[in-house]
């Protein structure tokens, strides 16, 4: 059986060498067909900055500012700050979204300096200044400039010598405020010196810094060592390295201590960068970061002292982080 088939592809190799074999000529390839059509942009120059779009099937394209930006159309039009569609007193939307066709498409495009203009199926009009899509598009977010930090040990942060903010300044002038906020938000910590030593005068700092929350243990509270809360901060015990409040829902931001009065010995106050210690678990065991910022965790806080019986759960990752631009914020 192999002999025949052998036999028959030798006699046709054979024909195919001699040109007894006619095959017929197979057609020409449309390659018009094969090829998809060219891409069509729309160029324009805007104020030095050169602006092209493209409109798409169901999307729009945008080049501009250095960025390449997509704009779903539904996006687009649900977002139109019109005066039928958003109340700008309010900043809220007026549009109902559910009314926008899923398979809305523009009309017409055009640009007018740095204005995009979409006319819509419907005669209505939506405009976007370019540098507001720049701002709001997914890729823009992406792009969006990391709070600045300095991660901080105790050598580094010795060395810096930051400065404290005299109270008087922190109160009544904005220069002060500046100056404290600057701090806070290079190093994550900031002090203010000479405050009155009284939960009235620490309540008008805090105020001056923002919203005061309200807690289990109300909105500004002593403590000291006398073990009337179900909480190790209220006993004589050495309270090492810790976040507060990761049980909360959402954790506080902030957080204001005071000492008021201090008899005795000890007492000394431990700060320690979290985001400098995620740095290093990053750089040093990356896999082991990801566990941290992906894995949900349990913080769980339990009172049951005198009449204060509290069970408080809060669940999320050691680690919070931005999904569009990998920013830790927050630290559970």
């Amino acid at each position: 059986m192999w002999y025949h088939r052998l036999s028959h592809l030798h006699s046709r190799l054979q024909d195919l060498l001699k040109g007894g074999v006619i095959y017929p000529a197979l057609p020409q390839p449309n390659f018009k067909s094969l090829l998809p059509l060219a891409v069509h942009w729309h160029h324009t120059a805007s104020k030095s900055l050169t602006c092209a779009w493209q409109q798409h099937e169901d999307h729009f394209e945008l080049k501009y500012a250095n960025a390449v930006m997509r704009f779903d159309y539904v996006w687009l039009r649900d977002h139109c700050r019109s005066a039928s569609c958003y109340n700008s007193k309010t900043h809220q939307r007026s549009l109902d979204t559910a009314s926008v066709d899923l398979c809305i498409k523009p009309k017409t495009v055009r640009l007018d300096e740095t204005t995009l203009f979409f006319t819509w199926p419907d005669g209505h009009v939506t405009k976007y200044d370019l540098n507001w899509l720049v701002k709001n598009s997914y890729e823009g977010q992406k792009q969006k400039v990391i709070q600045p930090r300095i991660l901080w040990n105790a050598e580094i942060y010795q060395q810096a010598q930051v400065p404290s903010v005299d109270c008087q300044s922190f109160l009544e002038t904005n220069e002060g405020l500046k100056k404290f906020l600057q701090n806070f938000l290079l190093y994550g910590i900031a002090f203010v010196e000479n405050v009155p030593p009284t939960q009235e005068h620490t309540e008008k700092l805090a105020e001056r810094i923002s919203l005061i929350r309200e807690t289990i243990y109300g909105r500004m509270w002593y403590f000291t060592s006398d073990f009337s809360r179900g909480d190790t901060a209220y006993t004589k015990l050495a309270l090492d390295r810790h976040t507060d409040t990761t049980y909360f829902q959402e954790p506080c931001g902030i957080q204001v201590f005071h000492c008021l009065k201090h008899e005795g010995t000890g007492g000394r106050t431990l700060l320690v960068d979290g985001f400098y210690a995620a740095e290093q678990v990053l750089q040093k065991a990356p896999e082991e970061f990801e566990l941290l910022s992906k894995v949900p965790l349990k913080h769980e806080y339990i009172e049951d002292v005198g009449e204060c019986h509290n069970h408080m759960i809060g669940v999320g990752p050691v680690l919070n982080i931005y999904p569009w631009n990998k920013e830790l914020y927050l630290i559970r």
